[in-house]
C-alpha cells in the first residue's frame, strides 16, 4: 500500500509528462517494492501530483524548477538496494516528465518516508506490514497460476 506524491511548480512538467507521470511513478514504485503486478495491488498504489502557483518554489540561487518525490511505504518495505533503484528510477522517470536531462538530477530529490508498522489504516482498519507480505505472497502465486 505504497503511495507516491510529486511535488512541482505549475509548468514544469512536458505535457505529455503531466498526463503519464503519475501512472509511471506508482508503476516504478510497485516494482522496487516487490508487489505483484496484479489490478488489486495496482488500486492501492496511490499516485498524487502537487502543482505549485507559479513563484511558490525556489532556492536561494535560482527560480528554476525543482521536483520533489515523496514516497511513504510500510516500514521494512524496502531494502537498501531496493531505495536504491526507486531513488534511480524515480529520478528518471521525472527527468524524462520534465524535459530534462541527467546533468539536470541534482534539481530532482527523492524522500522516501517509511511509516512504522501499526500506524497504517486504510478500510478502517490498522494494516500491518505481515499483513501485506501475506497478500503479495498470494498476489504472486495467483499470477504464477
Amino acid at each position: 500500500m505504497p503511495m507516491i506524491r510529486l511535488t512541482v511548480p505549475v509548468g514544469a512538467l512536458t505535457e505529455e509528462g503531466r498526463t503519464t507521470v503519475q501512472g509511471d511513478l506508482a508503476a516504478v514504485l510497485l516494482r522496487w517494492e516487490g508487489a505483484p503486478d496484479t489490478a488489486f495491488f495496482r488500486a492501492q498504489a496511490w499516485s498524487y501530483l502537487v502543482e505549485l502557483p507559479e513563484c511558490a518554489q525556489r532556492t536561494a540561487e535560482d527560480d528554476a524548477p525543482r521536483l520533489l518525490v515523496e514516497v511513504t511505504v510500510p516500514q521494512g518495505a524496502l531494502s537498501e538496494r531496493r531505495k536504491t533503484g526507486l531513488v534511480e528510477d524515480a529520478t528518471k522517470t521525472v527527468l524524462a516528465a520534465a524535459g530534462l536531462t541527467a546533468d539536470d538530477a541534482l534539481r530532482v530529490w527523492v524522500l522516501v518516508h517509511e511509516q512504522p508498522d501499526g500506524t497504517w489504516g486504510a478500510g478502517g482498519s490498522v494494516i500491518r506490514y505481515a499483513d501485506l507480505v501475506a497478500l503479495a505472497q498470494q498476489g504472486k502465486e495467483q499470477a504464477d497460476a
